[in-house]
């Protein structure tokens, strides 16, 4: 639970860090500040565990349904928390841990099917699956309980065990929900270690890790996956996205603008496959851009605990600092902020929802991800344009085409580089379907049966058949 003791000396054992409130910039708690030679212990006793955790089938899914029931059981207590150390709207908070409890109840009810090869052999060759071992699973603060869900679902479900790190940012919410999993798993089955670097490294490159599965930003990604090397872990990494909308010249604008802008600024655009730029056909541009500037004009900006409130803070004074940057630069190479702009006023870290046009295409809120309240509309003259446009970073994590001739929007997302598009939405995911970026966008795969075989290693048995 959280806590509120004074700081210790950092770097030894009883530290504890400062958790603001993005609302007001303020501390509010603090968090352990777990040190790296804690955490040997930490895996030592989730590898202990994993022996009896992988041995009972039965057992882990009664134990994965009870907890389900334990995290909407505690979902008000859950959702205050997120949305106080987050920034996020109550009603969304409410919606990640429904999420959260969600998966738990999907990877539950999977399970893994023995496969028997037919190859002309005079024997009977089966291919069984066995979990791999702990499993470390990272995540970051922009939906710290669903994402932590999409990682530690379908690991216990698969007879791993996980040591859950989350941001240090978002330590709270993630500590409460581990305190709620414990009440129907296993001890040491799932773990909560908090604090910051290099907490995670030491994490990623522990030798009884076997699988590390991480979310986060590129370069962090490269080094948790150089960290993992040291042990050969498997690793899964969803390292975010910089996702286009193509507008085909027979949209709707009026028809989709609701859509689009939410597609761009919920969770206050902090979402790796939000839609980060709009390519517009240049006859409709105009019009694209002054009914997205509507929206972020009109749309309640606020405290996520004011229940007003549609849209809240950026998470943290880092991100928006980087958020006002890239926003600051692009109006110096010549963009012009059709709504917003700039930080707003007061306490907390607030920006205002930002709608840009006359972008240079090479302006970096362009090219690299702004993960923030700011979208770039740009105009295009023909289609083959538009499409390399939207093909041209290092990303690719998602992608959409909005138009009303659904056969031709279709055909135009298949020529999208990107692990999955969308036609006429954005960024809505099945809880069955598989979820991976390709190029600077990740490795591996989440989501649905894939994310549980992700978690599996084969084990194949060969015996001769009946003389």
């Amino acid at each position: 639970m959280p806590t509120t003791e004074p700081d210790r000396v950092p770097g030894r054992r009883g530290a504890r860090f400062a958790v603001v409130d993005p609302a007001t910039g303020e501390t509010f708690d603090k968090a352990p500040d777990q040190q790296p030679d804690e955490l040997d212990a930490v895996v030592d006793r989730s590898h202990r565990a994993w022996h009896d955790w992988r041995a009972d089938p039965a057992a882990r899914t009664t134990a994965l349904r009870g907890a389900a029931d334990a995290v909407e059981t505690a979902g008000d207590e859950l959702a205050r928390l997120l949305t106080r150390e987050q920034g996020k709207p109550l009603t969304e908070s409410y919606a990640e841990i429904a999420r959260t409890a969600a998966r738990l109840r999907y990877f539950t009810d999977l399970a893994p099917r023995t496969r028997r090869i037919t190859d002309g052999r005079p024997v009977h060759s089966e291919v069984h699956w066995r979990p791999l071992g702990p499993v470390a699973a990272i995540v970051p603060w922009n939906f710290p309980l669903q994402l932590a869900a999409a990682k530690f679902a379908p690991a216990l479900a698969a007879g791993n065990t996980v040591v859950l790190k989350p941001s240090p940012f978002t330590p709270l919410a993630t500590r409460l929900l581990g305190s709620v999993l414990a009440t129907a798993l296993p001890e040491d089955v799932l773990t909560v270690v908090t604090g910051r670097e290099p907490l995670g490294t030491r994490l990623a490159s522990h030798p009884r890790i076997r699988h590390v599965t991480f979310t986060g930003s590129v370069p962090t990604g490269r080094a948790v996956a150089r960290a993992a090397g040291a042990s050969l872990a498997r690793v899964t990494l969803e390292l975010g996205g910089n996702d286009a909308a193509v507008l085909l010249d027979d949209i709707d604008v009026d028809r989709i603008a609701d859509r689009l802008f939410w597609a761009a600024f919920r969770n206050c655009g902090q979402v790796c496959m939000a839609v980060k730029r709009v390519y517009a056909p240049a006859r409709l541009h105009a019009e694209v851009v002054e009914a997205l500037a509507q929206r972020a004009k009109s749309v309640a900006v606020g405290p996520g605990l004011d229940p007003d409130t549609r849209l809240g803070p950026v998470n943290n004074a880092p991100q928006l600092t980087r958020v006002e940057q890239i926003t600051e630069q692009a109006l110096a190479d010549g963009a012009r902020a059709a709504a917003g702009g700039q930080r707003l006023d007061g306490p907390g870290y607030f920006f205002a929802p930002t709608i840009l046009t006359d972008v240079p295409p090479d302006s970096p809120v362009v090219t690299e991800e702004q993960f923030g309240p700011v979208l770039p509309v740009l105009p295009y003259r023909s289609l083959d344009e538009a499409i390399d446009a939207a093909n041209g970073t290092g990303f690719g994590l998602g992608g959409s085409v909005w138009g009303t001739d659904l056969d031709r929007a279709e055909a135009v997302a298949d020529r999208l580089e990107c692990g999955t598009a969308w036609i006429n939405h954005h960024a809505e995911l099945s809880l069955a379907q598989p979820f991976a970026g390709i190029k600077n966008s990740g490795v591996g795969v989440a989501g649905g049966p894939w994310g549980l075989y992700g978690n599996l290693r084969p084990f194949v048995v060969h015996r001769p058949r009946e003389e």
